[in-house]
Formats: structure tokens, C-alpha cells, sequence
């Protein structure tokens, strides 16, 4: 790799770093740390909202689907887009009236403590599994266009997201996602999807040398697409990353106009990466591994300078989602799990944030460098998150008739259908998540009449 792009990855490191370091003395408060103080206005929501939601699936993995179907392929980002357009328009004022922390927190209001411990452990597992991915992709990224081994290439970039994560909290994710957005908007929209298509040929090529399912916005197939919008568009209606934030909005008119234009966002990122892959199909040779689709593209495109800029277009859009996530986490076990089970203070300190975080980072780290598989471990934490924790949760916003008894019911019963299926029928099947929420929401609609009538 030429100088000049390892010299601009280097100075993205180094820029984010400071943004942190400057953050810092924001974050003198729990509620400063975990949701920048519920002031954000909406220019930096639109922007850290965007630059959360589209990571390391959404970068690599969307133009990898375009790269094996087509134009087809946007539909796994679109969900992303549908799912926080429809949260920002139905449940993001009820959200913010709600004045929470974290999404399980929401669990114990309306049912009893321990749903909301038990939600924390699978958001917890959801949220750090994400994270793990993103890094994990992080390494990938560098070995391929920078040359650097993997798990070096891990331990690099995990340095540099625990370290502003630990420093500012929110704060520091808040500003180093606006530059990361602003990153990933030139590098993606500006540089690579125009040199891709060029390089094929333009529309023409493209057409010469692709079968012409590819232009078809179908050719994925409707079972795809529909776990997609099962596992997705639900999965970022929940998740405590996007919840967390919503918490930052300083009113709902910013959320609210903040996330349909992330929504609209998310849908011409999609585009845009279905379309890289589709022009990477018709100049690169067969791939065995359709994620590696993005880093030869990159290099069989671009030349010195702008190779750089989109590498750190691409680890800007994945750092941002494993710092927000890897916050997310240790939010969520700080404040659900571990101090609600040791009886202490109903809110943590910014010091014992701090330490969460960094205990949580190294794993994080230590996870990235032992596992491979990116698809595999994202798809398991979406089944388990959608799996067991939609329906209670969708339930306490919208029927008062739901009980504690049916809320541990039907997270326990879609945590254990999605264990056991996905152990049974692998990791490619649908059926996990499909059985597991069907029978968390016949438990929670069951168990909760039945103890109705009891009490």
C-alpha cells in the first residue's frame, strides 16, 4: 500500500483519538456520559444516528449481497432505513417521555425487576456480539487494502475505540461519528460508487456483462427479503444502540425529523452498495468469499490517495458502530444487570461506566481476535435479540394487558426456540427466528391472560 493512504488512515486514527480526548471534559455525569446530556441538536443526531446505524453489515456485507444478486442486494440495508423511519414516526415521542437509560430499564416499569435483568443479559449478548463482528471486519479490511496481519490489525483499531469510548462516553461517539459520517459519505457516495461503475464499463458494461436478473429488484428472492424485514427492521426498532440514541435528542422534533432522514439515508446507502457490488461482479474475477467483494474492489479501482480515503470511509462506518455498541453493552450491564442484581444505586457513577466499559472492550477485543465468521455471529445476535426480546417489549408500549409472568415467559421461551433451532437447523436457516418469535408471542399472549385472570 502507497504511502500516502497508510499516511491518511493514520491521520483518521489519530483525528477520531482527539475527538475523544476532547470529549472528555464533557463527560462529567452519568447522564453527560451515557446520552450527552439529552441536548443534542439535529444536525450531529442526523449525522451519529446515520453513522450508527451503517456499519460493517451495511458497508461490506451490503455490497457483498450486491456482488451475489444484483441491485436485489439493497433490501438487507433498506430494512434498516424502514425500521428507523417508522420508529422515528410511531414510537420516538413515547420513547423519550419514557426518560430512560436503556431499553430493558423499560422492562421492569412495566412488568417486574427480574424481566428487566433477564432482557439485559440477551442485550448485553446482542450488543457485544455487534460489536465483535465490526471489529472483526475492522482487521479484515487492513489486512486486505493496507497489508497489515489481522489480529495486529485488530488490536490497533480496538485500542483506538476503547480508549475515546472509556474517555467522553457519548460524547466522544457523538463527535467522532459526525466525522466518521462525513468520512463515509465522501469515500462511499463520491469515490467508489463512481469509480465502480466506471471501471465495469459505466451502465452499459454492466449490462453487456451481467445476466439481466442482476437489474432485477427481486432477484434475491422473497424469502430473503422477508427475513430480512423480519430480523432487521424489527432488530433496529429495539436494539439499545439506536435506542441510546434517541436519548440523545434534545426534543422530539429532532428525533423525529432527524431519523426519517437517516431512514431515507440508510435507503440510498443501500443503493449505493448494491450497486458497487453489482459493477465489482462484472470486472472482478469469482470470488470464493463474497465479503472480500468490497477490499478488491477497492483495490482494483482506486488509486493511491483515494484507496486511503475509502479505507477510512469504511473503518469510519465500522468503527462507529462497534464504539456505539461496545457502549450500548456496558450501559445496559451496568445499569440492568449488575447493579439491579447486587441491590446497590438505581443509577451507576461515570467512573464505574468507565470500567465497564474498558472490561468490556477487552473482550471485545479478545472475541474479534478468535472468531471469524461475521455473518454467522451478526445473524445470531439479531435471533436472539428479535427472538426474545420484541414482543415483551412491543408489549409493554402497546397492551396494558401484558403481565410480568408473561414477559419471563415469552423471553425465556423465544430465547430457548432460538438456541435450540439455531443448534439444529444452522446458522443459514430462518427458522430460528421465525419459531422463536412465534412462540414468544403466544406464551407472552397466554401466560399474560392466564395470570390476569389469577390475580
Amino acid at each position: 500500500m502507497a504511502t500516502l493512504d497508510l499516511s491518511i488512515v493514520i491521520a483518521y486514527m489519530a483525528g477520531i483519538l482527539a475527538a475523544g480526548f476532547w470529549a472528555r471534559r464533557k463527560a462529567t455525569t452519568q447522564e453527560q456520559f451515557l446520552v450527552a446530556g439529552r441536548s443534542v441538536g439535529p444536525w450531529l443526531y442526523t449525522g451519529t444516528l446515520a453513522a450508527v446505524i451503517l456499519g460493517c453489515a451495511s458497508t461490506v456485507g451490503g455490497v457483498k449481497l450486491g456482488y451475489q444478486y444484483g441491485v436485489s442486494g439493497l433490501w438487507f440495508v433498506f430494512m434498516f432505513g424502514l425500521g428507523i423511519i417508522v420508529l422515528s414516526l410511531v414510537l420516538v415521542e413515547r420513547i423519550l417521555e419514557l426518560d430512560l437509560y436503556t431499553v430493558p430499564e423499560l422492562l421492569q416499569r412495566r412488568y417486574r425487576p427480574a424481566a428487566r435483568i433477564s432482557g439485559g443479559v440477551i442485550m448485553v449478548a446482542y450488543d457485544l456480539m455487534v460489536a465483535v463482528t465490526a471489529t472483526i471486519a475492522v482487521g479484515s479490511l487492513m489486512e486486505v487494502i493496507v497489508g497489515i496481519p489481522k489480529t495486529p490489525a485488530i488490536l490497533l483499531s480496538s485500542a483506538v475505540m476503547v480508549a475515546y469510548s472509556v474517555l467522553g462516553g457519548m460524547w466522544s461517539l457523538t463527535l467522532t461519528d459526525i466525522i466518521q459520517f462525513v468520512i463515509k459519505t465522501v469515500g462511499i457516495f463520491f469515490v467508489l460508487l463512481p469509480g465502480a461503475i466506471i471501471h465495469a464499463g459505466g451502465w452499459a458494461g454492466m449490462h453487456a456483462k451481467l445476466p439481466p436478473q442482476f437489474f432485477s429488484p427481486l432477484n434475491i428472492g422473497w424469502p430473503k427479503i422477508l427475513s430480512f424485514f423480519v430480523l432487521y427492521f424489527f432488530g433496529i426498532i429495539i436494539g439499545q444502540d439506536i435506542w441510546q440514541r434517541v436519548f440523545t435528542a434534545r426534543s422530539v422534533k429532532v428525533a423525529r425529523n432527524g431519523g426519517i432522514g437517516v431512514g431515507l439515508y440508510c435507503a440510498a446507502y443501500a443503493a449505493a452498495g448494491a450497486l458497487i457490488g453489482t459493477a465489482a461482479h462484472a470486472f472482478l474475477p469469482p470470488l470464493t468469499d463474497g465479503d472480500a467483494a468490497f477490499a478488491q474492489a477497492v483495490n482494483a479501482v482506486l488509486p493511491a490517495g483515494l484507496r486511503g480515503l475509502v479505507l477510512a470511509a469504511a473503518l469510519a462506518a465500522i468503527m462507529s458502530t462497534a464504539s456505539a455498541c461496545l457502549l450500548a453493552s456496558s450501559t445496559v450491564l451496568l445499569e440492568d444487570v449488575y447493579l439491579p442484581l447486587r441491590a446497590l444505586a438505581s443509577t451507576g457513577s461515570v467512573q464505574q461506566s468507565r470500567i465497564v466499559t474498558l472490561a468490556l472492550g477487552l473482550i471485545m477485543t479478545v472475541l474479534a481476535c478468535a472468531m471469524h465468521d461475521v455473518i454467522a455471529a451478526l445473524t445470531i445476535a439479531y435471533d436472539f435479540l428479535v427472538g426474545g426480546l420484541l414482543v415483551p417489549l412491543v408489549g409493554a408500549m402497546l397492551w396494558r394487558g401484558g403481565t410480568g409472568a408473561g414477559a419471563l415467559t415469552s423471553i425465556a421461551v423465544g430465547g430457548t426456540l432460538v438456541a435450540v433451532l439455531l443448534a439444529w437447523a444452522g446458522l443459514d436457516s430462518d427458522a430460528p427466528i421465525y419459531f422463536g418469535l412465534a412462540g414468544s408471542a403466544i406464551s407472552f399472549i397466554l401466560v399474560s391472560l392466564l395470570t390476569r385472570t389469577a390475580r
